[in-house]
């Protein structure tokens, strides 16, 4: 147990050299703002890191209960109550932390400058693809990379063999429900504005089964695209080749 002259000399210590700050105890938590809400007492873990977030953990679930970002954090003993507060003006909003008891408090001074880099990003595997599209169908080629439209950004944008445009999305992980609609949305748009027959294919690993009902009675097409995740980059299986597109 941790008494809180202690803790507070820690926490002052903690948040004023930007140290990653972890205390469990046993405590009670009102959030108001957009909405309200309460915890009652309980044992549960706060974490304030140096960019001013400030995140309540349960011991269970991998996402807090309540958390905020880019907070102003003040703290103060009150009627035997330990309170911390994380406050943001726009929008106004603040959550409370009443801790009755403090088990565990240690500060960490962590310097970690560089960003995640993502291997196998969408983007990434649009690069990819832009450079051989044969062998999703014979006579595809790319016509535009990453178009920008009212209703977004497209991936892909190619002619077919029959001078039709193909719009294709692509999605590294499992194609849902609402990909099907992005891609619909983009391919409604890409055929207003060019004023030319339109497909849409959306390439995947997989896709669900009410996403793949959705594709067929919207008439767009699924493929299935195998890639492997590796450090540079991610390699798409059977793309080898290189060729031209319409403007070389």
């Amino acid at each position: 147990m941790i008494d809180f002259p202690e803790a507070v000399k820690s926490i002052e210590e903690a948040i004023s050299s930007k140290k990653m700050l972890i205390i469990v105890g046993n405590m009670a938590v009102e959030y108001w703002g957009r909405a309200a809400s309460k915890l009652p007492k309980g044992k549960r873990m706060l974490l304030i890191k140096g960019d001013s977030s400030f995140a309540i953990h349960q011991n269970r679930l991998l996402r807090p209960v309540n958390y905020m970002m880019g907070a102003k954090i003040s703290h103060k003993v009150d009627n035997g109550t330990l309170v911390l507060e994380a406050k943001k003006t726009n929008p106004k909003e603040s959550i409370k932390v009443f801790f009755y008891s403090v088990d565990f408090l240690k500060s960490f001074g962590m310097s970690d400058p560089a960003d995640l880099r993502l291997f196998g990003s969408e983007k990434e595997l649009s690069d990819q693809l832009a450079q051989d599209l044969s062998f999703i169908e014979p006579g595809l080629k790319p016509f535009k990379r990453e178009g920008m439209f009212r209703k977004g950004v497209v991936d892909l944008l190619a002619e077919d063999k029959d001078g039709k445009l193909v719009v294709i999305e692509v999605k590294r992980r499992q194609a849902s429900y609402n990909a099907v609609s992005q891609l619909h949305r983009y391919m409604k748009q890409v055929e207003k504005m060019k004023n030319r027959k339109t497909r849409g294919i959306l390439i995947a690993p997989e896709i669900t089964k009410p996403a793949h009902e959705l594709l067929e009675n919207y008439g767009l097409e699924f493929v299935s695209l195998d890639f492997e995740i590796g450090n540079p980059q991610a390699t798409i299986k059977g793309l080898e080749k290189k060729q031209k597109t319409l403007f070389d």
